[in-house]
């Protein structure tokens, strides 16, 4: 392990906390929903119970849909409250290096191998084995919702467990918040996702919501 001035814990513990989570009386809400790749455009609806199971409506396309839906459950599962107790009491977090993008740490104990970066009190950088894979994030902008922060314009991509080789493309998001009226829930507006096909061609996928209400 390197020796560091830095208390990786407590920086990356600080940096947890400062995700936007949803409150606890978080109740779901609903709206409107447009998909558009290419030239293809559907226009639905849908609605997030307390469960965070979306429900697209009035779309019969079901790759449509299950492309929809995937997106609201990722958005709303990762702002579920857990306390950094509860996730990472099995885990340390030991120095890597620190460089201008902030202090890189790597995990052992229960998530051996993860790898975050932390700059700002806001983490910029995952790489995390889920599922057999792994996952890399890259974010470049935060959006503040003055009750934590959002990331609003990051890459993702799917790496080998093993090589470390990339196993899908990688993905630009650019994503948009709006807070429900007369409430403290910051919800997605629209995610725009850019990325490239097996021949290199430039494709786009938008996603957008709207007339959003609290349920």
């Amino acid at each position: 392990m390197v020796p560091s001035k830095f208390d990786c814990k407590k920086v990356f513990q600080k940096a947890y906390e400062n995700r936007y989570t949803w409150p606890e009386s978080f109740n779901g809400y609903k709206g409107n929903c447009i998909y558009q790749e290419n030239k293809e455009k559907y226009n639905g609806s849908f609605v997030i119970g307390k469960n965070f199971q979306p429900q697209i409506q009035n779309i019969s396309d079901k790759e449509v849909v299950k492309k929809i839906s995937t997106q609201l459950f990722e958005v709303v599962i990762h702002r579920v409250k857990k306390s950094f107790k509860e996730i990472h009491s099995k885990n340390q977090f030991n120095f890597l290096r620190e460089s201008e993008d902030g202090i890189e740490m790597q995990v052992s104990g229960k998530n051996e191998g993860d790898k975050y970066r932390v700059s700002l009190g806001e983490i910029n950088m995952v790489f995390r084995k889920i599922h057999g894979i792994i996952i890399e994030i890259y974010v470049e902008e935060f959006f503040d919702t003055g009750n934590g922060v959002l990331s609003c314009k990051y890459s993702s991509q799917q790496l080998d467990a093993i090589s470390h080789t990339p196993k899908t493309q990688k993905y630009k998001y650019l994503d948009n918040f709006i807070k429900i009226q007369n409430t403290d829930l910051w919800v997605l507006e629209s995610r725009t996702i850019n990325y490239k096909n097996e021949y290199e061609e430039d494709l786009i996928k938008k996603y957008v919501f709207n007339n959003i209400e609290a349920i």
